[in-house]
């Protein structure tokens, strides 16, 4: 595996992610999706990348988050199946599609995210359990992650905070059935695309892990109306370079 030059950033582009991630159930995936976007990557292997890195990134964060405790065992089983689906339909999908042409719609979508975190996050949250709609929205949520290379936190998780579900049992949760839908993701992209890349792979993976049990611990004490504008906007402001690079 060849080490990439610019390898101690992708480590800190994962640290940083997962960490948000892991607080606040979203945002990894879109995060560095936008970032590699800005850097050239085609949209199918930057998507690939990210979720070939998530497969390790969210397999640590499910583990601590078990380990606190932040699991919700109903949601997550409601979540499970429909994301699996959605991963394997919304992965393929995105490499049968030219990447040059799908790069501006992407970072017009992971720029909707963004937009979205930061209105939910103005929005009076009253505490109850979430039970309508939650396998179409895992379902959506994991199909529109794989073809944008993010979202599924943004989508779920936010929905799920949105509509008053509590915020340590949603990202918990939300992060736990992130592993089983990134692994899915991943290994139709394996499949389809080979093995490049992996030494961003490694960079975004290993920063990732280190972060996890952070993130897990941080969820206890985080500020959901602090933390996700500040989210919502570095979304946004990513999603804008990509459209100005696209169109420059």
């Amino acid at each position: 595996m060849e080490i990439p030059p610019d390898f101690v950033m992708y480590v800190l582009i994962g640290f940083a992610a997962q960490l948000v991630d892991g607080a606040l159930g979203m945002a990894y995936g879109v995060t560095a999706s936008s970032l590699l976007l800005g850097f050239g990557v085609p949209p199918a292997l930057s998507s690939a990348t990210v979720h070939a890195a998530e497969c390790f990134t969210t397999g640590a964060s499910a583990v601590s988050h078990h380990a606190f405790g932040n699991i919700d065992r109903k949601l997550f089983r409601r979540l499970l199946l429909p994301g699996v689906l959605g991963a394997a339909i919304g992965a393929y999908v995105l490499t049968r599609i030219d990447g040059d042409a799908l790069k501006p719609w992407v970072a017009g979508y992971l720029l909707l995210m963004g937009v979205i975190i930061v209105a939910k996050s103005f929005r009076e949250l009253v505490p109850r359990e979430v039970t309508s709609h939650v396998p179409v929205l895992g379902f959506f949520g994991a199909m529109l992650d794989a073809i944008g290379g993010g979202g599924w936190g943004p989508i779920v998780a936010s929905n799920l905070l949105a509509r008053g579900h509590a915020l340590r049992l949603t990202v918990g949760s939300v992060n736990a059935v992130e592993f089983f839908v990134t692994l899915t993701a991943s290994l139709v992209f394996l499949l389809t695309l080979g093995t490049t890349h992996l030494g961003i792979v490694f960079g975004l993976a290993l920063g990732g892990v280190i972060a996890a049990p952070f993130g897990a611990w941080l969820v206890r004490f985080v500020r959901l109306r602090v933390l996700m504008p500040l989210v919502g906007g570095l979304v946004i402001a990513l999603s804008l370079r990509t459209f100005y690079l696209a169109f420059a």
